[in-house]
């Protein structure tokens, strides 16, 4: 399995996990497991207070979930610690470790990577270079991660259903004004300033920051039971011939490559028949 995520350690108490799948960060099977280890190394080592998720390609944060694998071998995946489906174990958990988590989002981050980073505590965007969104219902499909719970809570209900059902991109300084991302700065601006953030927690006590953040937990987070029937909801969704149609047709015109196609998918959802040119 070949390492796609990179840990380091700039400060004590303060780690740093850096994404790289190349060609475009897609989210596959092996990511899922590596962020489960990640998370289990979060819940376990009492010396960690606040972890960054960043990423190697300034391009694409996450940018999507992997279409082409077998849909039978991502929903036969073991279950995870909380008893579901590994996608949504991660999900969970990461919204959950007694650990602060921020997401610092540069590049594309849609579909499945728009729930990571909506499962983080808090996200930061550049504004000019950071794209969010849920397409999946621009292809047929159900967002399997439940973001529209989050969203609800984060956007509001009008909101939320602009951007699922809406299926478009939502650059970094409208999807800080949407409430989507905590803020999004300048994007000479971004790194500096989640690093010189994720130090300040690091130098307060782990005891006051984790009680701090199940206190909100409580009053803030989705119940858990919510998420198995967004992911049976998507199974079914990505089942049916008119969302493979579309699919086929996204592939064929560069879907999962670096392309045009992956570079401004809002677009391209509502326009699948473009024929690819690269």
């Amino acid at each position: 399995m070949r390492e796609q995520i990179r840990v380091t350690q700039p400060a004590p108490g303060y780690w740093r996990a850096e994404f790289s799948n190349p060609p475009i960060n897609l989210i596959d099977l092996d990511t899922i497991t590596q962020l489960s280890d990640l998370i289990s190394s979060l819940e376990q080592d009492p010396s960690v207070k606040v972890v960054v998720f960043a990423s190697a390609d300034p391009d694409f944060f996450m940018a999507h979930y992997d279409v082409l694998i077998d849909k039978a071998r991502t929903a036969a995946m073991p279950l995870g610690p909380t008893g579901m489906h590994p996608w949504l174990d991660v999900l969970v958990r990461i919204s959950r470790v007694p650990v602060v988590t921020i997401a610092a989002i540069r590049g594309r981050a849609r579909g499945a990577g728009s729930e990571f980073v909506l499962a983080c505590d808090m996200r930061f965007a550049s504004a000019e270079k950071a794209f969010l969104g849920q397409f999946e219902v621009g292809v047929g499909a159900v967002p399997g991660g439940n973001p529209m719970v989050r969203l609800a809570g984060l956007a509001g209900r009008g909101r939320a259903l602009e951007v699922i059902l809406g299926a478009d991109d939502f650059r970094g300084d409208l999807a800080e004004r949407y409430g989507y991302v905590n803020r999004a700065l300048p994007d000479d601006e971004l790194d500096a300033f989640v690093d010189a953030f994720a130090r300040r927690i690091a130098g307060f006590e782990k005891e006051a920051l984790v009680a701090a953040k199940r206190l909100v937990d409580e009053t803030s987070l989705p119940d858990d039971a919510l998420f198995p029937p967004a992911l049976d909801e998507f199974f079914r969704s990505v089942a049916r011939p008119e969302t493979k149609a579309r699919m086929s047709r996204l592939l064929a015109a560069g879907l999962q490559t670096r392309s045009e196609v992956e570079l401004d998918l809002g677009r391209h959802v509502a326009q699948p028949t473009e024929a690819r040119t690269d």
